[in-house]
């Protein structure tokens, strides 16, 4: 369902839409990827929908600026599972806090956060390579290499794929309303998991939540009002939109 939502914001031109205006405001290599780690720390709700999301978004900005795809990959997977694990509301923080047994374990969740040293040391660790330009080793040469034009660093594994971002179309507000609406949606799903519309309160509701049964909900009905959205907008037609659904399934299956 994250996957078809994504094929969505690309087809309905959302991405696309950010990708113009960043290009307006980012003008070098170090804000592209600056962008790309603050845009991941934001999208906190879910690590796998955080990195479909920062990728297909970032993905035209940093290509160009030349930045190498191996630094676009490390810098997304850099900041998903780190703000997820930090985040308290997320479907990490829901994983964890479920295994404390008196529904205590939101609050313990939250009183451990300062001493998550790897992830917060991560995140910090992502803004100083990125502001200082710090790159050795492998990346190092990925980096040279994308400065002169190989983004890949040798063939490009991806030549022949057709990409679904589209140019000429669409608005940001095609990309940031239907995560802001997926956000909200996730975690209704995940507290009415936990049983807080049957007088549970919301703490104990959102430890005592099934994340995987709150993410689905939350998915799908962020997925249902995207495609009404659209459908109002006149963004995308009825039978586009069924051709993105099994489109995003697709680009799940490699992961």
């Amino acid at each position: 369902i994250l996957g078809s939502m994504v094929s969505l914001m690309n087809k309905a031109g959302g991405s696309a839409a950010f990708g113009r205006w960043a290009a307006k405001n980012i003008k070098s290599r170090v804000g592209a990827q600056l962008a790309t780690v603050v845009l991941g720390c934001l999208i906190f709700i879910d690590d796998y929908f955080n990195c479909l999301t920062v990728g297909s978004v970032m993905r035209p900005v940093t290509d160009k600026h030349r930045v190498s795809r191996a630094k676009l990959a490390y810098l997304i997977d850099s900041t998903a599972a780190p703000v997820c694990i930090i985040a308290p509301i997320s479907s990490w923080a829901a994983a964890v806090s479920g295994f404390v047994d008196d529904g205590s374990g939101l609050a313990l969740f939250i009183q451990a956060i300062p001493f998550n040293f790897y992830a917060l040391l991560t995140i910090v660790t992502m803004f100083c390579l990125v502001s200082f330009k710090i790159d050795y080793g492998p990346m190092a040469l990925n980096e040279s290499n994308a400065m002169e034009g190989d983004l890949f660093s040798g063939a490009n594994p991806y030549a022949g794929m057709s990409d679904d971002v589209l140019e000429g179309k669409g608005r940001v507000i095609d990309l940031v309303l239907p995560i802001l609406v997926l956000v909200v949606c996730c975690i209704i799903g995940m507290i009415y998991s936990g049983g807080f519309f049957s007088g549970t309160s919301f703490v104990d509701a959102f430890s005592g939540s099934d994340a995987s049964v709150g993410l689905m909900l939350g998915s799908f009905f962020g997925l249902v009002f995207t495609m009404v959205f659209y459908l109002a907008r006149r963004s995308m037609k009825f039978s586009e939109i069924m051709a993105s659904i099994p489109e995003g399934f697709k680009a799940m299956v490699p992961a």
